[in-house]
This record gives structure tokens, C-alpha cells and sequence, in this order.
């Protein structure tokens, strides 16, 4: 590592001489595929994205110039090239870098990202600002083939062709893969440009007007910022919105990278470069199989990943063979995933029922929609998304969906915190913006048959219907094959105490119920965050003096503001102690050290009732249980 070892910045880069930046990429690839084995993360994507790194670094004057990385998760060179070299050993770790570009971690960070299609408009809206300071700078987007199939990203690049004196680069960077493969129109069209069509008439067109053509008229084309090619070939897409294009060219080939991107650096006006790379370039493993090394845990580079033995299924396995199992029984049922079929479980659904599988792209609320037009005409959808994707098609989960009381179905994946993902991915607010919409039903399992109960009773409900569950594994629950449907809105009173009631969401359930031993309290599974139990929430006021609830979701407009509303509409004035995450983001860490950290370990939510306790003896003492503790509904 000789030459990075002398990288601790962009500036440090530009001093190399150009010869010496083969070797450098390489000394990247091998450095960048050591640490994620030893710290885990994504690595396909940036192993295919070092060369880019390099040469845009050391091309363009950043950070003065604007780097901004779609989605964000092939950022590794670069956070590498702008001095976080030493820190890449505490990648997604708590207190640690963060996976994704973050704008308090570095002046680098131009954009805090890690959903996708953001890029083009941000980018925009920065190469805008330098034009109103009358700066020359430069903003740069790096978009990935699947993101650019995002809606957002086309709503920008529309907006993008009206301006002609903004100094923006658009980099399309084509590996033919996202997380899933892409799909749709957009990347056939890209094949052809890469294939025997336009890239080989661009050729064809070049030859001719360099050999045919007198040299003035070749010159005045350059001079006109309009490659040869122009002359004779077609108009590309990204022509038609406005942008100069330039491509297709090899993204491995760093040469011809720092050849173009000089060129493009004298340019004005909004450009648009399409560069070809392959996922997880220069390690055999992950060019083999790019989605397997997508996101990974620690691994041997010698090695590879070794095929894990589960010992519990994930929540995300337990949708799947549900999934499976219920479209076996019912040939109306229709499965959608916006671009994560791999991450939501529904592999071997694809597999099995290939007509009834559609994979929708990056593409949240077409997904959404699409349902509620299948539904409208007497099929079952069933929407696989996660939690934090969801948050993106809000309008037409209200509009399309709720208002016309459509029967669709909602997986929601990856609700609550998800660890090393850290804010941008973490499920928390998905309770409190679905609770609010009419017509909705929300259930949350506290364990993994539970899971399997309420997406056969959310599938059999004839209107809008969701299932959130978290990430990994629950507690190695035994799953049921056959499920007895679930009554709507009804909470289980699964241990009987004295004084509190703790009213437990989805799978806070167990660390509740380890702090009501040591509580000796009541300790319900409420399992219905829409429709509450009104009754037992009532009833469990009438028999404790205080009432606790504890979701993994946030407080401000969660769960437990609804037990809140059923008390007020009462007249209740029991005191209520609300635990779930706080009015923050909550950075990236191992799930279960951010869970005590949050205080939603069983030792935390012991804690905070006696410290609450403790404070407001007073209060308590003045409200007394109306009703026998026999007279309290319990179901177990």
C-alpha cells in the first residue's frame, strides 16, 4: 500500500503523475476488500466504482466541486481518497463511519444519501446555487442504471434540460445490476446502447466523418462541444432531455476515464456521461455472484462466504414461505417488490410462480399503485417493501390505496431500528404515518408464527391491511403451518400482575415481559397498533394505577400516543410512561446495543418504570384501580 499510504486527501491524489494511478486503483481494490471482510459491508458495488473514485478525485477540485453519490453505498474509495482511510476499520460500527455518504462526517460528503434517485436533483439543485453565487463549480451525480429508473430521477433530468448555462456532470454508472437486477424498458434500452446499436453506429459514424468529412467541418464540431459522432449517429435519450452525452466507455479503463473526464471538465452546460463497469471488478467471488456479495458480513478474502446453517428463520423467510404457501391455495394472489425481491424473501417465489411475480424497479409508488389497479379488479396483491421505502410512496398508500379502501396487502420488512444501515434504513416512523390513514389495519408479531398469523389475517381482510416485522430473526418461535385467522383489533393479556400494565408492541414483547417479572406486572401483547383494543386498554386502566407502553417505533405520534387518545376519550387519567425511540435519528450499531442504548432492553424498560415510579409516587397514589384484578380479561 505504498501509494495509498501517502493518500490523506484529494490534493495529496492530483500530486501523483498520471502513470501512477493503475497501481493505486489496484492497491485500492485489495485495501477495500480486506477491511469489509474484517468489518462487513457492501462490496460489490464499490469494488466496481474504484476506478471512477480515482479519476474523478483527481480530475475535478473537490470538495469545492460537488460530489454526489447516488444511493451512496459505493462510497468506500472515496471516503478512503479524502482522508477516512484509518477510520474504514470502524465501518457501520457504533461511534463509527457510516456506510453511506454523511455530510457532518466530512466536507467530501457533498449530500447525505442512501435511498435512491436523489442524486440528479440534488446535484441540480447545487450546479443552481453556483449560478445565483456567479461560482464556477462543478456538481457531479454518479447514478447507478437501477436508480436512474426511479421516477425522481427522471423528474430531474426533465427539469434539468431547460437550463443550458449550469455547470452539471451526470454519471451513469451501467453495471446492469442493482441490488436486484434491473428491470424494464430502460435497461434494455441501455444494452442496446452498449451493444451492437448505437454504440457500434457511434463507432461506425466516427470512422466514417474522421475519414470522408474535410477537417474544418470535424473541427468546427468539436469546437462545438458536440463529439464527431453527432454528425451522422441518433439522438440518444439523455440528448432529448437536454444533456451533451458522451459514452458508452470502459469504467475499468482508467485511462480513458481521465481522458473524458478532462474533456468534460472544459464543457458547460448539463452533461451527461455513461460509463459500463462490472460489479464487483477485480475479486472472481463477487464477479460471480454481485448480489451475494452486496451486503455481507465479515468474511475471508481467501475464502469467501460460506453458506450459513439457519438455526431460526428470518422474518423475511417466514414471509416468503407464507407467501409460497398461500398463492398455492389462491390464484389470485399477486406478489410486487420495488427492486428487492432478494432482501424481502420472495427468491423462491419468483421461482415458483414467475407469472404472478412482478419486480417493479426502484419504483415505490408505481408499486403501490400497480396494486391498487390490480386490486381494483379483484386480485390480491401483496406489497413486499421495507419500512423506510414505504415512506416514499405515502400519497399513494393514502390516495390510491386507503381512500378507496382497496384490498391490498402490506409486507412492511425491516421495521424498527436495522443496525448497521443506521438512520437513512431504519424503520421507525412507519407506525406513526400508517396509523393516522383510514381504513388501515396494522399488526405487529411479536415473534415469527405470530408473523405467519397476521399475514394470513391481513390477506383475508377485504381492504388495506399491514404486517410490520423487524429485520433477522425473533426468538426461534415454532411456525405453524396452519393459522387460524386473528379477530381484528383484539390485544393478549399474556402474564397477569399487580399496579402496571405494560402494553407491549410487536416484538417488545419479550423484553417487557422480562421486566414484568421482576415488576410483577401485567404484561399485554397488543399485537394491533389499528384497530386498538379499546376494551383492554380501558380495562387495564381500570386495574393498574399505571399503564406503560413500550414499541420499537417512535414515540411522537406512535403506538402509545394511541393508548393515550383511548384514555383521554375516557377521561382515564392513569399516568402513562411511553418508552420507544426518541424524537432523533438514530445512527448505525448492532441492533441490540442500540435497543439498551434506547433503553428497550428488558434491564432499560425495568429501569425506567421504577425511576418513573419513584418520581411521580404522588400522582399514582391519587389514582386507584376501579375493578378487581379478577375482573381483567386474560388470554392465556
Amino acid at each position: 500500500m505504498k501509494l495509498l499510504n501517502t493518500i490523506d486527501s484529494p490534493a495529496d491524489l492530483r500530486k501523483l503523475p498520471r502513470h501512477q494511478l493503475p497501481a493505486l486503483v489496484e492497491e485500492l481494490r485489495s485495501f477495500i476488500i480486506q477491511s469489509v471482510s474484517r468489518t462487513g459491508g457492501h462490496l460489490s458495488s464499490n469494488l466496481g466504482i474504484i476506478e471512477l473514485s480515482v479519476a474523478l478525485h483527481y480530475v475535478f477540485n473537490t470538495p469545492d466541486d460537488r460530489l454526489i453519490w447516488d444511493v451512496g453505498h459505493q462510497c468506500y474509495a472515496h471516503k478512503i481518497l479524502t482522508g477516512r482511510r484509518e477510520q474504514m476499520k470502524t465501518l457501520r460500527q457504533l461511534n463509527g463511519l457510516s456506510g453511506f455518504p454523511k455530510r457532518e462526517e466530512s466536507e467530501y460528503d457533498a449530500f447525505s444519501t442512501a435511498h435512491s434517485s436523489t442524486s440528479i436533483s440534488a446535484a441540480l439543485g447545487m450546479a443552481m446555487a453556483a449560478k445565483f453565487q456567479h461560482n464556477d463549480r462543478c456538481a457531479i451525480a454518479v447514478i447507478g442504471d437501477g436508480a436512474i429508473t426511479g421516477g425522481m430521477a427522471f423528474e430531474a433530468m426533465n427539469n434539468v434540460g431547460i437550463y443550458k448555462d449550469i455547470n452539471l456532470l451526470v454519471i451513469l454508472n451501467d453495471n446492469d445490476m442493482s441490488i436486484s437486477p434491473p428491470v424494464g424498458v430502460l435497461n434494455r434500452y441501455f444494452t442496446q446502447l452498449m451493444g451492437g446499436g448505437f454504440y457500434a453506429a457511434t463507432e461506425a459514424a466516427k470512422n466514417i466523418a474522421e475519414n470522408v468529412l474535410p477537417s474544418p467541418v470535424i473541427e468546427l464540431a468539436k469546437h462545438f462541444e458536440k463529439d464527431v459522432k453527432g454528425l451522422i449517429s441518433p439522438k440518444t435519450l439523455f440528448d432529448e432531455f437536454g444533456f451533451s452525452y458522451t459514452g458508452p466507455i470502459d469504467g475499468h479503463d482508467t485511462g480513458a476515464l481521465l481522458d473524458v473526464l478532462q474533456d468534460l471538465k472544459k464543457q458547460k452546460g448539463p452533461r451527461f456521461l455513461h460509463i459500463v463497469t462490472k460489479k464487483g471488478h477485480g475479486y472472481k467471488l463477487a464477479e460471480a455472484d454481485p448480489t451475494l456479495y452486496h451486503g455481507l458480513g465479515k468474511f475471508s478474502p481467501e475464502e469467501g462466504l460460506k453458506p450459513k446453517t439457519a438455526v431460526k428463520p428470518t422474518f423475511s423467510k417466514v414471509f416468503g414461505d407464507w407467501l409460497c404457501d398461500t398463492a398455492r391455495q389462491d390464484s389470485k394472489l399477486i406478489g410486487i417488490t420495488p427492486a428487492m425481491s432478494e432482501g424481502s424473501g420472495m427468491v423462491d417465489f419468483a421461482k415458483q410462480f414467475p407469472d404472478r411475480f412482478f419486480d417493479v424497479g426502484i419504483a415505490e409508488q408505481h408499486a403501490v399503485t400497480f396494486a391498487a389497479g390490480l386490486a381494483c379488479e379483484g386480485l390480491k396483491p401483496v406489497v413486499a417493501i421495507y419500512s423506510t421505502f414505504l415512506q416514499r410512496a405515502y400519497d399513494q398508500l393514502i390516495h390510491d390505496v386507503a381512500l378507496q379502501d382497496l384490498d391490498v396487502t402490506f409486507a412492511i420488512d425491516r421495521a424498527g431500528l436495522v443496525g448497521a444501515d443506521g438512520a437513512t434504513h431504519a424503520g421507525s416512523y412507519d407506525m406513526a404515518y400508517l396509523r393516522c390513514i383510514p381504513n388501515m389495519v396494522i399488526m405487529a408479531p411479536s415473534d415469527e408464527n405470530e408473523s405467519r398469523q397476521m399475514l394470513t389475517t391481513a390477506y383475508a381482510h377485504h381492504g388495506p391491511a399491514t404486517v410490520r416485522y423487524p429485520r433477522g430473526t425473533g426468538i426461534g418461535a415454532t411456525i405453524q403451518k396452519e393459522t387460524a385467522l386473528l379477530p381484528i383489533g383484539k390485544a393478549l393479556t399474556v402474564r397477569k400482575g399487580a399496579g402496571i400494565a405494560i402494553l407491549a408492541f410487536g416484538t417488545m414483547l419479550h423484553p417487557a415481559l422480562e421486566a414484568g417479572e421482576k415488576l410483577d406486572a401485567t404484561v399485554i401483547n397488543m399485537r394491533f397498533i389499528k384497530p386498538i383494543d379499546r376494551e383492554l386498554v380501558i380495562e387495564a386502566a381500570n386495574h393498574h394505577h399505571t399503564l406503560v407502553t413500550v414499541e420499537e417505533g417512535t414515540i411522537a405520534g406512535g403506538a402509545g400516543s394511541a393508548v393515550l387518545e383511548v384514555l383521554s376519550g375516557q377521561g382515564l387519567t392513569n399516568p402513562v410512561i411511553q418508552l420507544g425511540l426518541p424524537d432523533r435519528f438514530i445512527d448505525h450499531g448492532d441492533i441490540p446495543t442500540l435497543l439498551a442504548m434506547n433503553g428497550l432492553d428488558g434491564k432499560g424498560i425495568e429501569e425506567a418504570i421504577r425511576s418513573r415510579l419513584e418520581k411521580g409516587a404522588e400522582s399514582i397514589n391519587a389514582v386507584q384501580p376501579t375493578a378487581s384484578m379478577n375482573d381483567l380479561r386474560f388470554d392465556k
